[in-house]
C-alpha cells in the first residue's frame, strides 16, 4: 500500500500500518485454514470448503430459479398451445366424421383424449400443490447436497 505522495498526518500513516498488519494476518490465518484443511483425512468432511460450497451455491441460486421460473413458463405455454391444437384438431375431426356419416366416439371410450386429459388435470394438481411448499423443496435440496458433499 505504498505511495508517492507523503501521507498528511502520522495518523494517517499508523492507520495505514495498521491495516497492512490486518492484512497481513487474515492472509496467514487464510493460508494456515487451507493447509489446516488439505491436511485432514480423506474421509472426513471439510468445513472450509464445505463453506466455498454453499457461498458458490448460493450466488448461483438466483440464476437457477431465474431458470426455473423461465422453464416453467415456457413450459406452460408449450402446454397451453398444444391443448389449444389438440381441442380444436379433435372438435374438428368429429365434424368431418359427422358429415361423413361415421360413427362418433365419446369422450369416455376415447383412450387417447382421456389420458390427455389425464396429463393436463396431473400438471394442472403439480403446479397447484407446489405453492407453499418452498421450505420443503429446499429443505429436500439441502438433504441431497449435504448427502452428495459428504458422499464425495
Amino acid at each position: 500500500m505504498s505511495h508517492t505522495l507523503k501521507p498528511f498526518n502520522p495518523a494517517i500513516d499508523t492507520l495505514e500500518q495498521l491495516f497492512v498488519k490486518a492484512n497481513n494476518d487474515l492472509n496467514y490465518v487464510h493460508h494456515k485454514l487451507e493447509i489446516e484443511s488439505s491436511a485432514r483425512e480423506p474421509g472426513q468432511v471439510d468445513p472450509y470448503r464445505l463453506l466455498l460450497r454453499i457461498q458458490k451455491i448460493q450466488d448461483e441460486l438466483p440464476v437457477i430459479e431465474d431458470g426455473c421460473r423461465k422453464l416453467l413458463v415456457a413450459k406452460q405455454e408449450v402446454i397451453d398451445k398444444t391443448k389449444e391444437i389438440l381441442v380444436a384438431n379433435r372438435a374438428l375431426l368429429r365434424r368431418l366424421q359427422a358429415r361423413v356419416g361415421a360413427p362418433i366416439c365419446c369422450d369416455d371410450d376415447d383412450a387417447v383424449y382421456g389420458s390427455f386429459l389425464k396429463v393436463l388435470h396431473e400438471w394442472s394438481d403439480q403446479l397447484q400443490s407446489g405453492e407453499g411448499t418452498d421450505s420443503a423443496v429446499i429443505e429436500d435440496l439441502n438433504q441431497k447436497l449435504l448427502s452428495s458433499i459428504i458422499g464425495k
